[in-house]
């Protein structure tokens, strides 16, 4: 931390990736463009393995689409089950403005899920304007967006688990 942030008295909270015993994550991955959402979930289960989060304590639930994700989130959220809400997903440009309804409303649905619900929901979901630049961000040049979403599902979890849990 900054030394210009830190000050004597101030408590600072923050989720560990270290703290993940008995915290428990549900993964809503979209099928569509299925060549980079599996990549994007590979790296997310990865991460989850390598911060010792246990097989059984992950569920995945497959949706047709990007679109489809928010009603799943919401629902996977509000069960009481899971510490965090992943979704996965990706959105590629084409030559029309669908592209725009779905991105937009992947997006504005897993926040709205995440604020209703008071569950961390993440928004994993790539919106790229070409599949090479999808493939990037699931695993190329630009690093695996699903394991970087991963670990904010389990330091958000960790947060509101070991910090703001009434």
């Amino acid at each position: 931390m900054s030394p210009v942030v830190a000050m004597a008295g101030v408590q600072h909270l923050r989720g560990s990736p270290m703290r993940t015993e008995g915290l428990r994550f549900a993964v809503v991955v979209a099928k569509f463009n299925e060549v980079v959402t599996k990549l994007l979930l590979e790296g997310a289960l990865e991460t989850f393995r390598r911060y010792l989060i246990k097989d059984e304590d992950v569920v995945v639930v497959e949706v047709p689409g990007s679109f489809e994700i928010p009603v799943v989130a919401t629902l996977l959220a509000k069960s009481g089950k899971y510490h965090a809400v992943l979704c996965i997903g990706a959105v590629v440009r084409g030559d029309t403005t669908h592209y725009d309804a779905v991105a937009n409303s992947a997006a504005s649905g897993v926040l709205s899920a995440g604020l209703n619900s008071g569950v961390p929901c993440i928004f994993g979901v790539l919106t790229c304007d070409d599949m090479d630049q999808a493939l990037n961000r699931a695993g190329g040049k630009s690093g695996n967006k699903g394991a970087e979403a991963a670990l904010s599902a389990i330091e958000m979890a960790s947060l509101l688990e070991h910090h703001l849990k009434k």
